[in-house]
Order: C-alpha cells, then sequence, then structure tokens
C-alpha cells in the first residue's frame, strides 16, 4: 500500500534534505521547527493497461461508447497531448500510443478510412519526428507519417477555422481539419490537476488569435491557482470556449493518469525521503552529485534527457470532456494531494532541470522563472503554501544560456524587454505584439523548431500572480546578474537567503519546504 504524502517538522535528527538544483543537487539543512512537506508514494499502476483502455472506450461518460460514433466514411481526427508532458518522459510504451492503437483499430473495424492524427502544439516548437514517433509508437508512426500524421500549426491561416465567439466575446479558431471533422478524439496525459478538460482542443489546437483570450496578465491575476480549475479565471476561460466548440463539433476525450513514480534505476534516490536511503542509494546519489558537480551543463542535460520515467497508469477515462475530468480530476488529488495546516512565512523549493518547455532542450531563465513562480508556486488547492506578502527560495544556478533553435524570441524577450521593465501588465501593452506578429519569429515556428515568437510573454505571464503576491523571491546559488536582470535577488546559500527573507517576513519566520518533483499538491487548512 502506498503511503501518504505527509508533513515533517524538522528537528535534530532530521537528515540534510535533497533538493534539485537545475541539473545538479545541493544537500542543506533546514532551521529547526521548519516544515517538509512530502509526496505521497507512487499509487499501484493498473496492471491490464489494455484492458483498462478498452472498457473506458466502450463504456464512456455521458456518451455513447466509441464504436457507435465511428462511421464509414467519416472524417476522424485524433489529436494528442505534446512533448510538454509528461515530466520526466515515460519508458516507452508512450500511453498515447497504446490509446492511439485501440482508437484506430475500432475506426478500422468500422470502416473510417479518412483519418488524421495531429500534435496539438498550440504555440509550442513542432515535435521533430524522432519525437513524434515515441509519443505515438512505432506501428502508428509507420502507418501515418508524415501525410497523415503532423503538428498542429497555429500560424496557418489557410488551416484554421473560426467557430465563433463566447458571451465574453472570448473568440474560438481551431485547426481546420479538426473543425471539420465529424468526430474529434483527443487523447491527454493529465499529469497535473491544470491539465486536460476544456484546456484540452480549445488551447491544443488553437490560434493565438484565441489563445489570447485565457494567456494574459489580466487572467492569470484572476487565476488563484491553476491548479485548482473551480478558482481559476485561466479555466473558466477555456470551459467557456470548450462548450462552444462542442455546440460545432463532437468531441470524445480520452483522458489517462499516471502515478508519480518519475525516478527509477540509479536515480531511485529521487524517490525516497532522506532518511530512508539505503546504503545503494547513498552510493548513488554520491556518484550523481559527483558528475553534476564536474560535468559540462551540455552533457549534464543530455544524460539527464535520457532518463525516463517508469510511470504507472492509474486511470483511463473517456466520453464527455466535463464528465471526463471529474473522474481525471479525481485520480490526481488521489496520487498528488497532501493537507498542510496552514500557510508559512518563507516557501523553499528546488527548481528541478526538466520543466514543460525545455524538453530536449535548455532551462533558460525565463523558464526557470515560469518553472519556479509559475507552477511550484501554484502546486496548491485552495491556499499557497506561504502567506500573502511572504517570501520564497528557490535553489537553481539560472545560467544565462538558451537554445538558440528552440527559443529565438526568449533570448530578444531577455535582452530587450527585461532590459526596459519586468511589470506583466507593462510588457503586454508594449511589446507583446511586435512579437507575436513578427514574420521572422512566425517564419521559424513553422519552419524550424522554435515556440512561437510570443511564448517568453506567456512564460512571464505566468508568474504573475506570484510576483504579485510575494513580498520577495530569492535564488541561492544563481548567477547574480542575469537574476538581477529577472528583478529577483541572489544568495550565496540558504542561511544568507533566510536572513534576506527575515527583512521581509521579521525574524524567526515559519519555514517550509516542498519536496517536489515526485509530484505534489498542497491542500492547505
Amino acid at each position: 500500500m502506498a503511503r501518504p504524502g505527509f508533513v515533517l517538522e524538522v528537528d535534530e535528527r532530521t537528515p540534510p534534505l535533497l533538493f534539485h538544483y537545475g541539473e545538479g543537487f545541493r544537500l542543506e539543512k533546514l532551521p529547526l521547527g521548519s516544515r517538509v512537506v512530502y509526496p505521497s508514494e507512487p499509487l499501484p499502476g493498473v496492471r491490464d493497461v489494455d484492458a483498462l483502455i478498452a472498457h473506458a472506450l466502450e463504456h464512456p461518460e455521458n456518451c455513447e461508447p466509441l464504436s457507435a460514433l465511428l462511421k464509414p466514411g467519416m472524417k476522424l481526427t485524433i489529436a494528442f497531448d505534446d512533448i510538454s508532458l509528461p515530466l520526466p518522459q515515460m519508458k516507452t510504451p508512450d500511453i498515447r500510443g497504446r490509446v492511439m492503437e485501440h482508437v484506430l483499430e475500432a475506426a478500422a473495424r468500422a470502416g473510417v478510412d479518412d483519418v488524421k492524427i495531429i500534435a496539438a502544439l498550440s504555440l509550442h516548437r513542432r515535435m521533430t519526428p524522432a519525437e513524434l514517433k515515441r509519443a505515438v509508437g512505432e506501428r502508428v508512426y509507420r502507418s501515418f507519417y508524415p501525410e497523415s500524421l503532423y503538428n498542429h500549426d497555429a500560424e496557418d491561416r489557410a488551416n484554421l477555422t473560426f467557430i465563433g465567439e463566447t458571451e465574453q466575446g472570448e473568440e474560438v479558431e481551431i485547426n481546420k481539419r479538426a473543425a471539420e471533422s465529424d468526430l474529434i478524439v483527443y487523447v491527454n496525459i493529465n499529469l497535473v490537476a491544470m491539465d486536460g478538460g476544456h484546456k484540452s482542443v480549445p488551447v491544443g489546437l488553437a490560434s493565438y488569435r484565441s489563445v489570447r483570450h485565457h494567456h494574459n496578465v489580466h487572467t492569470m491575476m484572476h487565476s488563484q491557482s491553476y491548479m485548482d480549475p473551480p478558482s481559476s479565471a485561466l479555466h473558466h476561460s477555456t470551459v467557456r470556449m470548450g462548450k462552444l466548440l462542442a455546440e460545432h463539433v463532437k468531441i470524445f476525450t480520452i483522458e489517462t493518469t499516471l502515478n508519480n513514480d518519475a525516478f527509477g534505476g540509479p536515480a531511485g534516490f529521487l524517490q525516497k525521503r532522506e532518511w530512508e536511503w539505503s546504503v545503494r542509494d547513498q552510493a548513488s546519489y554520491l556518484a550523481t552529485k559527483r558528475f553534476t558537480d564536474r560535468a559540462p551543463a551540455h552533457v549534464k542535460r543530455k544524460v539527464f534527457g535520457k532518463m525516463y520515467s517508469p510511470y504507472g497508469v492509474t486511470g483511463v477515462h473517456a466520453g464527455e470532456t466535463g464528465a471526463v475530468h471529474e473522474k481525471t480530476l479525481a485520480n490526481v488529488h488521489r496520487q498528488q494531494l497532501v493537507e498542510v495546516d496552514g500557510q508559512a512565512d518563507v516557501l523553499v523549493a528546488g527548481l528541478p532541470y526538466v520543466g514543460p518547455y525545455n524538453v530536449n532542450s535548455i532551462m533558460n531563465p525565463i523558464l526557470v522563472v515560469c518553472e519556479g513562480l509559475g507552477y511550484f508556486f501554484n502546486m496548491y488547492k485552495g491556499k499557497p503554501l506561504v502567506r500573502p506578502g511572504g517570501v520564497m527560495i528557490m535553489f537553481h544556478p539560472v545560467a544565462n544560456e538558451f537554445h538558440q533553435i528552440h527559443h529565438p524570441s526568449y533570448v530578444d524577450f531577455f535582452e530587450e524587454v527585461l532590459a526596459e521593465t519586468t511589470d506583466p501588465s507593462a510588457i503586454e501593452s508594449k511589446f507583446e505584439q511586435q512579437f507575436a506578429t513578427d514574420p521572422w519569429y512566425i517564419h521559424l515556428y513553422r519552419n524550424s523548431y522554435a515556440y512561437h515568437g510570443v511564448h517568453p510573454f506567456y512564460m512571464w505571464y505566468w508568474a504573475a500572480h506570484a510576483m504579485d503576491y510575494l513580498g520577495d523571491v530569492i535564488f541561492v546559488g544563481a548567477d547574480r546578474t542575469t537574476v538581477s536582470r529577472l528583478g529577483f535577488r541572489t544568495a550565496t546559500t540558504l542561511g544568507d537567503a533566510l536572513d534576506m527573507a527575515a527583512e521581509t517576513v521579521g525574524s524567526s519566520p515559519r519555514v517550509t519546504a516542498m519536496k517536489c518533483p515526485p509530484l505534489l499538491l498542497s491542500d492547505v487548512r
């Protein structure tokens, strides 16, 4: 039986705690009386995944079985989540590919021969052929790529269809092939509570014209937690869009959930609580630490990029989007939710080497901010782990390094936009349109492997709520010049950072550390 997450109070017997530090690690002693929020152990994965998929397709939520929806001569479009999840990438076979094989077999039995498979990128970078193959599996890739398996293009005006506007004036524009289909089957991995539901089709297959209505400063500032959909203006917007879209095209949603078994093999010590490390775990840690301390960054990225996770599948649900997502969120909460008593004055977190937007890439400074203030800060339901006006301390080197192919507009955002202002609202009003419509950025998005020109803006907006909420943000062990450009402060050690935090929250602050990953979602009471 998997043990649930819990909160540890640090005393004299507590060993040093391991924190992620980008492509490395730090062992740190927290002050006595500090709290540490630990994630739950991985729930057991389903043994017969194929049987679970088959059952979901034929016993869907609030919907006819998939077999009843498939007809000869129909247009079927299968869309799926892109490379931004799961994190780290899962060992093959990827659950998306396994689900697609079931859908395609059912379509073949029904005589459906007009099938397209689309990676739902939204404004993310295109997936490479190798990345597509890894996600969908050898059989699907060989049968459909490249004519019938391809990346969504949010800037291909000839292949976008305007659906209409919601009651609040949000424009819904999606992939033309999907809009003209008799059935869209969306295959998702719901890694965190933010994923899935009506956020899938109206965002993943949308254009900038559509996405800008919810990926903006106003919406982010009114999303109390991106991981708590009822409190998220972002989700309210996508629900309105999804309901409008459902009036024009039939959508059959398939959502999958995974446990949090993120690290296996030599990295298995990262799954355990420090006092439970075996002699082998200690040896693995020491060997890993020696490697990360000495190896060049590009070597470490290559090694970590090949560490695939042994996730277990904890659920597959299919049918009407809202009903499916309700079951999905229950599964996510069952794995990730940890009850915490009260908020802290100071929140401490170690940021890992990978986030949704640097898979097979580089975690640049803008993505570090998004990872820490956009995702880690928001890993809560109800109230944040840290009080209003509190301080967040993060471990990350924050190197001034960018992937020139994947993140060209990020470089200019860092050098030009942040040199003038770090205020999200000012950035949005003065610079967004210029980057969003720049012909060169659009060319790179469509023809190379670059994120859309507007993407760094969204990453900055993602952190807007945390920046407004917190009294200070301090990075430990980070490049001072880079962090200064971002508008935050740096400290050499955790002790120095806590002394700096005391300037904001007072002496003897209540300190809470979150041990993430593996993933957790705090439920602060």
